[in-house]
């Protein structure tokens, strides 16, 4: 029936980063069980991204999802859909002018806050904010890529015995830059406001903040160079010529049984075994050896605006789910009283959707009871390529929230 669709987008080869001229971003509301096969069936006849949900097996019906089509198809998907009578909204029009006008500029010779920077001039500047700030900061490195690429840890917190601590990652998803630039604007936030800002002062001199820049380092790079599109590590996967595996699909969490694949090729792939990336190896081993201090677990992510909590594998009913929910929601009313946006929050399997083998659930059964993914801005209207202006309000938002976290757990771990 939709013979049309037989087309399929083959990438070129090429040492030069890949282009998106012509794709769109579609947003489909399947409104019935046809809907949902209709969706299903373009995604088997031709190569979809989806940006939300984050594979075809996890559209359902009453859920928007979101998906980038290549060019040479979009009119036949357009035609489809219209055909169809199913509700649908191009998000973006051109993602190549997407992907262009999400930098301000293309002049890079210094860090900024402000700007997305590649992995080279993060790793300078957290080598850099450590030096200048010794009292305050410390770098370490959490553990080598598949590539060979360092990932730093920088600890954050005065010095002190038998400090509470906080895990907070970004660049899980090699794509999702605006985590990354969160993660750094929290440093940032540390280190130029400790001494005058009382809160965050008795935060960092009664806890300790493990912040993990990007995790994801090759993919991260892989962004910049070649695919800014990318999401998974760079492993080879023995037996195929497909790259990579989904690093949030890789935890001993429920894993691989639902909202994963076991299918190489796939975006959510859910590697070889759990752990079985140098990446999130790294981070489980760190966590599982500090597990004495470690009370609270964030990781931040994009996009949607939500923020969510275990369990995300399954619908049962984590034991502290009143606790999270008011942490949660307490956290989502500090988000929102600056700029007003708007958050939803709640157990990841209800709120969101079903996904195996995520860092916050293996976290959150190995003992850290606040365990929290972000999902930050914005609900589609830029997706994965939210400008560099809506970077520090993004950030300025999010800092408040994790606040409210931190304070929460030195309160009460």
């Amino acid at each position: 029936m939709w013979s049309i669709l037989l087309l399929v987008s083959i990438a070129a080869v090429s040492a030069d980063p890949k282009e998106f001229h012509g794709d769109k971003v579609f947003r489909v509301f399947p409104q019935n069980e046809e809907h949902v096969e209709i969706i299903k069936s373009i995604a088997s006849n031709t190569q979809l991204d989806f940006w939300a949900p984050e594979t075809v097996s996890l559209v359902t019906v009453g859920h928007r999802a979101d998906f980038r089509a290549e060019y040479e198809v979009v009119y036949d998907i357009q035609a489809l859909l219209e055909k169809s009578g199913m509700p649908y909204e191009i998000m973006i029009g051109n993602v190549q002018e997407a992907v262009h006008t999400q930098r301000d500029s293309n002049i890079r010779a210094v860090h900024s806050y402000v700007k997305y920077n590649d992995l080279d001039t993060i790793n300078a500047w957290s080598a850099n904010i450590a030096a200048q700030n010794s009292g305050l900061v410390s770098r370490s490195q959490l553990g080598t890529s598949y590539e060979g690429r360092p990932i730093y840890l920088l600890k954050v917190g005065k010095s002190g015995s038998n400090k509470k601590a906080v895990v907070l990652d970004c660049g899980f998803h090699a794509r999702e830059w605006i985590s990354v630039a969160f993660c750094q604007w929290f440093v940032k936030e540390a280190v130029e406001k400790y001494g005058s800002d009382t809160q965050l002062t008795n935060l960092l001199n009664n806890l300790d903040f493990y912040v993990v820049p990007v995790l994801n380092v090759d993919g991260y790079a892989y962004t910049w160079s070649t695919n800014r599109m990318w999401r998974k590590t760079r492993s080879v996967n023995s037996g195929t010529t497909c790259i990579g595996t989904d690093p949030n699909r890789n935890f001993n969490a429920g894993w691989c049984t639902v909202g994963a694949s076991s299918r190489a090729c796939d975006d959510t792939y859910c590697g070889s075994s759990p752990e079985s990336e140098r990446e999130t190896k790294a981070l489980a081993n760190f966590i599982r050896n500090n597990l004495s201090s470690i009370k609270g677990y964030l990781t931040i992510h994009s996009y949607s605006q939500m923020l969510l909590f275990p369990y995300s594998y399954s619908y049962a009913v984590a034991k502290d789910h009143t606790e999270l929910n008011t942490v949660a929601k307490n956290a989502v009313s500090q988000l929102t009283s600056l700029y007003n946006t708007k958050y939803t929050y709640g157990a990841g399997g209800t709120t969101i959707y079903l996904a195996a083998g995520g860092s916050d659930d293996w976290a959150y059964d190995a003992g850290v009871k606040y365990s929290f993914t972000f999902e930050l801005r914005d609900t589609g209207r830029y997706g994965f390529l939210l400008p560099e202006s809506q970077i520090q309000a993004t950030s300025q938002e999010t800092i408040l929230a994790v606040r409210s976290i931190a304070t929460h757990i030195l309160n009460n771990a």
